[in-house]
């Protein structure tokens, strides 16, 4: 069995197919607060260092679709500091898996860690 930890937004939909397609391969998905769990700069950055600095922004988030903030208007240092202190800013889920640390659910790169497909 398959241990996966992930962080989300908790009340969401999205997150609660993520992690219902998860179980039902049988992995067992250890659930984190996204907004409430207190992270490390450093250990948040092993979250997002994969993807573009605009990536690790969720798009819907009020902030960013109201247009009050603009991913392309920070510096990495600048980012993390406000995703740490705002995190619905941040893409999600984070996931865990196997020591594979991921921003946002992309269906390939999961069963990449898994070692097995999500279907």
């Amino acid at each position: 069995m398959k241990i996966i930890l992930f962080y989300e937004k908790p009340g969401c939909s999205t997150n609660a197919k993520q992690k219902k397609s998860l179980k039902d391969t049988g992995c067992m998905v250890i659930t984190r607060n996204l907004l409430k769990f207190e992270m490390h700069k450093d250990e948040l950055l092993t979250y997002l260092k994969h993807r573009s600095l605009q990536e690790w922004f969720n798009p819907n988030a009020p902030k960013i679709k109201s247009g009050e903030i603009d991913p392309k208007d920070f510096s990495l240092e600048e980012a993390l500091e406000l995703l740490l202190h705002d995190p619905i800013l941040i893409r999600r889920p984070l996931v865990s898996i196997n020591g594979h640390r991921m921003c946002g659910f992309d269906p390939k790169a999961i069963e990449d860690a898994l070692g097995f497909s999500l279907k």
